[in-house]
């Protein structure tokens, strides 16, 4: 079987009155017939899970379950195990990444979330930090602030459920340009998606992104990065960073990652 979609969210999308975003997350992973994992671990709230199966229910999934992964040995239940293995879709919740990282991280369920996204089909999509857990590597934490410096950026291991993008939340409204560059000038392998609240991309299978949800996103390409300061630069300096592209993509517009190609949503339109 194919890959499955990967689908990270900027953070505080809407939720009741026109859920777009997650309405679309349902039916990606099968509509009425998904059977879905709520993620909650990031959050410290214990109706964080609940309330996204809720939401869920309302949006005609039958199956919605949360498995509130607290500790290590929460991720060696077998009945929770067997739920991730039927699953259809995984939804991690907000909340404190590096509480994902050590919780879950080297697990067997980060094991399965690999494996079954990558092999079996199965939808993972995160918001805020349920989104910046997804890839290789992960934005630990960092500064505001649009010029890149060498400090500027902590970056931690994610779930390495794919390699070929870093995320950044909350991007516009917290003014992470900054950040998402650093850790970008670090190594220039993977593209950067910064994803504004309320805005989601849609990761096909043969890694194409498409826009949804209100805000935008913005996309750094840095294969052609022609230079970087990083390794000379100087703790709190300002980083330079040569030849790169930036591309800020709204509903409906798609980045073919492989190809680095962007389209606007009117090119994408039949």
């Amino acid at each position: 079987m194919s890959r499955g979609y990967l689908i990270p969210i900027g953070g505080a999308e809407e939720k009741f009155r026109a859920p777009a975003i997650l309405q679309r997350f349902a039916a990606v992973c099968g509509g009425s017939e998904a059977r879905l994992v709520i993620i909650p671990t990031a959050s410290r709230l214990q109706e964080t899970g609940p309330r996204y199966v809720e939401i869920f229910q309302e949006l005609g999934v039958a199956h919605a379950i949360s498995l509130p992964f607290e500790e290590r040995k929460d991720c060696a239940r077998e009945d929770w195990l067997e739920e991730l293995q039927k699953a259809t879709g995984v939804f991690i919740t907000g909340g404190n990444q590096l509480r994902l990282s050590t919780t879950i991280g080297g697990t067997a369920v980060a094991d399965i979330l690999r494996h079954r996204n990558n092999h079996e089909g199965l939808t993972v999509g995160g918001t805020s930090a349920g989104a910046s857990i997804l890839s290789e590597h992960m934005i630990a934490y960092g500064e505001e602030g649009g010029t890149p410096r060498c400090d500027m950026v902590s970056l931690a291991p994610g779930f390495g459920l794919t390699h070929e993008f870093i995320v950044d939340q909350h991007f516009q409204q917290r003014d992470r340009l900054g950040r998402l560059l650093t850790a970008l000038a670090f190594n220039p392998r993977p593209v950067g998606i910064g994803l504004d609240e309320d805005t989601a991309a849609f990761i096909s299978p043969d890694d194409e992104i498409e826009v949804v949800g209100s805000g935008a996103i913005t996309i750094i390409d840095p294969s052609h990065m022609e230079y970087s300061s990083m390794d000379s630069a100087r703790r709190h300096e300002a980083v330079s960073v040569l030849g790169i592209r930036l591309h800020i993509l709204t509903e409906g517009c798609t980045f073919h990652i492989p190809s680095r190609v962007a389209s606007h949503a009117s090119a994408t339109t039949p």
